[in-house]
């Protein structure tokens, strides 16, 4: 069993996953201009017990936003259900100058952290195991 939780942290304020427009432009206020950081925790639960964790730890830094666009991309409903009301693989991209660690993290299960869980476990991501 892989579970896996994301959340955006301004600060020591934890974003929620915006429900709606307002608390999307509500997130996208705060972060513009300003770092975050998304954190991902994980956890593989091994058939015979075992049990591994990780964290990820991604910094993005957001440009100025201004009014407009804050507006527009609320309006979108891109960012409704994402954790810190955005999602960087969409339109939101064009609000990040900058990102320092893992992209997939950002977009939602961070890939190479996944993949050491798996192996650490004995299953290797390798073609010979059904993986190209």
């Amino acid at each position: 069993v892989l579970a896996a939780d994301t959340v955006v942290a301004l600060g020591r304020r934890i974003l929620p996953k915006a429900a709606d427009a307002a608390e999307v432009r509500a997130c996208l206020a705060l972060l513009s201009g300003r770092r975050h950081r998304v954190l991902t925790g994980l956890v593989l639960c091994h058939p015979d017990g075992r049990r591994q964790t990780r964290l990820a730890e991604t910094i993005v830094r957001f440009k100025r936003l201004s009014a407009a666009e804050i507006a527009a991309y609320a309006a979108c409903g891109e960012g409704e259900g994402k954790a810190g009301g955005y999602g960087i693989q969409g339109r939101a991209a064009a609000f990040v100058p900058w990102i320092g660690g893992s992209y997939s993290n950002v977009v939602g299960l961070p890939l190479a952290e996944t993949a050491q869980l798996l192996d650490g476990f004995g299953y290797p991501l390798r073609p010979e195991n059904g993986y190209k």
